[in-house]
Formats: C-alpha cells, structure tokens, sequence
C-alpha cells in the first residue's frame, strides 16, 4: 500500500518534543509480513513527520522479497520506521514499524524489548505470512491484536473465518482497517490499548 495515498495530519506537523502535559510514553510496535502497509500506517498516523528507514528495491531482491500484491512497490524498510501519537495529553505511544522481509527479522528482537504491545498487520492475501509473525510475538510474551489492512483488490472475509484461519483464540481482538487513514490507523492503537488495559485488570489481584 502506498505510502502517497495516505492521510496526513493537517497542518504543520507537530514539533519532536513531547507535549509540557505528557505523564507516561509506552512503547508499540507494528509488525506484519513484507508490503502489508506497517510504513504506511505509520506515516498515516503519525503526529510528526515520521522517521523511515527505506531503501530502493533493486534486481538484487528478485526471487528474495516477495512484493506479492504491491508490483509498484519500489522502496522496502531495512531497518525500523518511527512515529508518535498523543493517545491523551497524558499519554504518548512511540511507534516502531518493523521491517517486513525474513532476511531482517533479526532486528525484531531489538525492537520488541520493552514494547507494551504490538499491532499485527495482515493482508488477505498472504494469510500466511502472519504466522510466523504471531509465533515470534508469542515466543516474547508480546500482547498482539490483529489489524487487516483492507486492500482494494484484496478478498473480504468475516472475522469468525479470519479467526479460525489464523488460529486465534477469542480474546484477541481482530479489526479491519485502511492503513492510509488517519482516523482508521488510529482506531486500531485504540483497540490495542483496551486490549491491554483488559489484560491487566484481569492480572491485577482482587
């Protein structure tokens, strides 16, 4: 999904510095298989200009990253993609968009440490290329809902089949968005923070 596409914030967008009425940051991160749209969900979402580590695809990436879907696809994340959002004036998440391609995923680790939670990011498409990804997330007691980035082309599922395709116990929530809109990306770290806010009123003692 293209990140040109995106919404932006309107206006200028928001100096680095954290807001004077800002208590706590959390750390999330936003994780997929290659092309599912974490740069542009990011980028969409984002109240300052978003830091992006891309880099041009060349010949050299034929028959090693799969751009399955996005055959416009021209520049990949080779590293991390970095945004903040004011959930409200008290509290901030930093985002960490995490690099799509297998040759890569030994930078994931890095950036799960100290993540609160994680959003991950499916296309219909290539259902399968999220298992690993929830695998990894489970293997680090990462907390995860799952967001299906509603691709034009993409095949529409009922979220009971798209459970029981990915295997999912009930508990964790799966959403449908459009990762190019603002408000939609938004949607989606919001039903990550009840997701996480349920968690620990359950784990909290009576």
């Amino acid at each position: 999904m293209d990140f040109k596409g995106s919404d932006t914030v309107p206006g200028p967008r928001t100096e680095d510095q954290l807001p004077q009425t800002a208590e706590s940051a959390v750390k999330i991160v936003i994780v997929g298989g290659f092309g599912v749209g974490k740069t542009t969900m990011v980028g969409s979402v984002s109240e300052i200009r978003p830091l992006t580590t891309e880099e041009t695809m060349t010949q050299a990436g034929i028959g090693v990253d799969d751009n399955f879907g996005s055959p416009s696809k021209t520049a990949t994340t080779v590293a991390m993609d970095f945004g903040r959002i004011s959930i409200t004036e008290q509290l901030v998440l930093y985002l960490f968009g995490t690099p799509g391609q297998e040759r890569f995923w030994f930078l994931w680790n890095g950036l799960f440490d100290g993540a609160l939670g994680a959003v991950v990011l499916i296309d219909t498409r290539r259902l399968e290329t999220s298992f690993d990804v929830m695998g990894r997330l489970e293997e680090r007691g990462v907390p995860f809902v799952v967001a299906v980035n509603t691709f034009p082309d993409a095949p529409r599922y009922p979220i009971p089949e798209l459970r029981t395709a990915l295997d999912l116990p009930d508990e964790i929530p799966i959403v449908e968005c459009d990762a190019r809109r603002r408000a939609s990306s938004r949607d989606v770290l919001m039903t990550l923070m009840r997701f996480l806010h349920a968690l620990a009123m359950t784990k909290a003692p009576a």
